[in-house]
């Protein structure tokens, strides 16, 4: 994607007012207005910069600075601790696997995003830094997520496989690299990782979609569910009920 595309009138009518945040394998901070980078070797969860976002300020990560470990590993392949006591913590301290054979399984086959560029970074849309986005996020209430889902399934072909899954993981990763490659639309319903969900206001999930499908989502127009009774009418419920 070489020029940014305008979700303007799906946002529109969704109501959705907070800023989409794009995520960038980059090689220059340039054509970001406001840089912010993690303390060093100090670790803070990548959505403890959520109110930054919204400010428009973009976070920059390098594989020396990374925030957390979790995001160290997942988006640059830093390994700060060996295999066993990382399966220990997931397993033992976190209980998010039944086993530790489960885990190991899940690690497996569960890759590490393998950066371009030395940087990621993450906040506002900008247009000049289009060729480098790698996802698009929707930070959204449960009405607007649910006509996410149907707006990715809307030039779906159901022979291609389900466009909206919701992957097992950390938030971070939920942001990249659970993605494929942008030749194929995708979305994942994420800000499911129980670590990070404090950062956030309690009613806000993400939806993050690459490139090919945030291109299918701006191109949907007057004609689509978006001027239709279903969608007009719930939203009408709702400033009813406020």
């Amino acid at each position: 994607m070489s020029t940014l595309l305008d979700a303007t009138y799906i946002t529109d009518k969704l109501g959705i007012d907070l800023p989409l945040i794009g995520v960038y394998d980059a090689p220059r901070d340039a054509d970001f207005d406001t840089i912010m980078e993690p303390v060093p070797h100090k670790k803070v969860c990548v959505f403890a910069y959520y109110n930054a976002w919204m400010r428009g300020q973009t976070l920059k990560l390098t594989s020396s600075n990374f925030g957390c470990g979790g995001s160290g590993y997942w988006l640059f392949g830093k390994e700060s601790r060996a295999r066993k006591e990382f399966v220990d913590f997931l397993v033992g301290e976190e209980g998010l696997k039944c086993s530790d054979e489960m885990m190991n399984i899940w690690l497996d086959v569960t890759p590490t995003y393998k950066a371009i560029h030395k940087c990621i970074y993450i906040g506002p849309l900008k247009n000049a830094m289009a060729e480098y986005l790698k996802s698009v996020t929707f930070f959204v209430n449960p009405d607007q997520l649910s006509a996410l889902v149907v707006a990715a399934n809307y030039h779906a072909n159901p022979k291609d496989g389900n466009p909206v899954e919701v992957p097992f993981g950390s938030g971070c990763m939920q942001l990249l690299h659970l993605l494929p490659a942008n030749d194929k639309p995708k979305a994942i319903l994420g800000a499911t990782d129980l670590a990070m969900r404090r950062y956030l206001p309690r009613n806000l999930m993400a939806f993050t979609v690459n490139a090919k499908m945030f291109d299918q989502l701006c191109s949907i127009d007057q004609h689509s569910f978006l001027t239709k009774p279903f969608l007009n009418d719930l939203l009408e419920f709702r400033k009813s009920t406020k």
